[in-house]
């Protein structure tokens, strides 16, 4: 018999479990001040459902034995607009929600045995809303959680934004075989890979070009520009950071524009971005979403348009940020009551009766 968590599972002690639900509360009351209502998706939902219309591989979502396929969620973006698209299909829009749970990702372990990554999320969902107005909103809305979480100076936050329209922007050219590798190349930064591609020199130079292109939004738009001239995207985002910008430099968050970012999850189908903040085992992502249109209208049975956009934020890694004040987040006072005889034992009981209408932690020494 083995007495050690399933591979990937961790034990939390109670200091741990105890910063979880602080982080968790403070963020729900950011998302209730700015109008987000909470709701509860179920961990376990049909593979259909999981799967999001193919954007989720199959082999990262934990699998259930069950008369029907059934799997536990990977995240929960996938759920609540399945939520959005059916119970609550008629509620007037933009529907704003949030939700706080566990996730579960199924992983290849070093054995290549499974390995089960669990972890405690919370994050947003702003449903029914188009247009560049709802994505300032949700950019806002993140920039004023982390100001909430208080994420200190020395972990340079930076929010690392792109779009996926870029990435068709830049394959449109080539052929569905040339695409592939071109994208491949673009993700990963692989400059070799883009030089041994067997297109024309021109096509090549702007490949490389964009490989490096990354920094202040003003600056990449900009230089992105002078190649794609009068490009709609490209006016849109420059709006858009005209206002993020000073709010983010007001909070301390550095931004990226990188052209060539695609996430893990192809989920989205707009803008997308992660929350990085660097420690001294390197770069942490606390938080990542984007614009999901898509997703909707494959669950939408309704015929008519719907769209999404949200953002998630992983509870354990802001625990790990060491220099978050865990000290202050904890640092309410336990009372120790004692007594000398079993028969002060009652008047113990009710002492501590007292304490804890008080709101004071109040414990008993068992032994006189």
């Amino acid at each position: 018999m083995s007495f050690q968590p399933a591979s990937g599972a961790i034990d939390l002690n109670p200091q741990q479990v105890e910063l979880n639900k602080k982080i968790s509360k403070s963020l729900s009351s950011i998302f209730k001040l700015w109008g987000y209502e909470e709701v509860s998706p179920p961990r376990i939902e049909r593979l259909e459902t999981l799967n999001a219309g193919g954007a989720i591989n199959t082999r990262d979502i934990v699998k259930l034995v069950a008369n029907e396929p059934l799997g536990l969620r990977p995240e929960m973006t996938a759920s609540i607009a399945r939520m959005a698209c059916t119970r609550l299909a008629k509620k007037t829009r933009p529907l704003r929600l949030f939700a706080t749970g566990t996730v579960f990702e199924s992983k290849e372990a070093g054995d290549g045995g499974i390995s089960i990554e669990e972890n405690l999320v919370t994050g947003v969902e702003l449903i029914g809303a188009e247009g560049i107005n709802a994505e300032i909103e949700l950019l806002s809305l993140l920039l004023s959680s982390i100001e909430t979480l208080k994420v200190s100076q020395e972990n340079k936050p930076t929010l690392l934004v792109g779009h996926t329209s870029f990435m068709k922007l830049f394959l449109e050219k080539f052929d569905n075989t040339t695409q592939s590798y071109v994208k491949d190349a673009l993700v990963t930064f692989n400059k070799i890979e883009i030089e041994n591609l067997n297109i024309n020199k021109r096509d090549k130079d702007l490949l490389l070009y964009i490989n490096e292109c990354r920094g202040h939004p003003k600056s990449v738009l900009s230089n992105l520009s002078k190649e794609f001239r009068n490009n709609k995207l490209i006016h849109r985002l420059e709006n858009m950071f005209e206002i993020i910008d000073t709010i983010a430099t007001e909070s301390g968050i550095r931004i990226q524009l990188d052209p060539t970012f695609y996430p893990h999850f192809e989920l989205y189908d707009g803008l997308v971005f992660n929350l990085v903040c660097h420690t001294e085992s390197g770069p942490l992502v606390i938080s990542s979403g984007g614009r999901y249109d898509g997703l909707l209208n494959k669950i939408n049975k309704k015929g008519n348009s719907e769209f999404g956009l949200g953002f998630t934020f992983a509870i354990d890694k802001i625990r790990e940020l060491k220099t978050l004040n865990s000290e202050e987040l904890l640092s309410k006072k336990k009372i120790l009551l004692c007594f000398d005889n079993i028969s002060k034992l009652n008047l113990v009981l009710k002492k501590q009766k007292e304490l804890h209408k008080l709101g004071n932690i109040a414990l008993i020494d068992l032994n006189p």
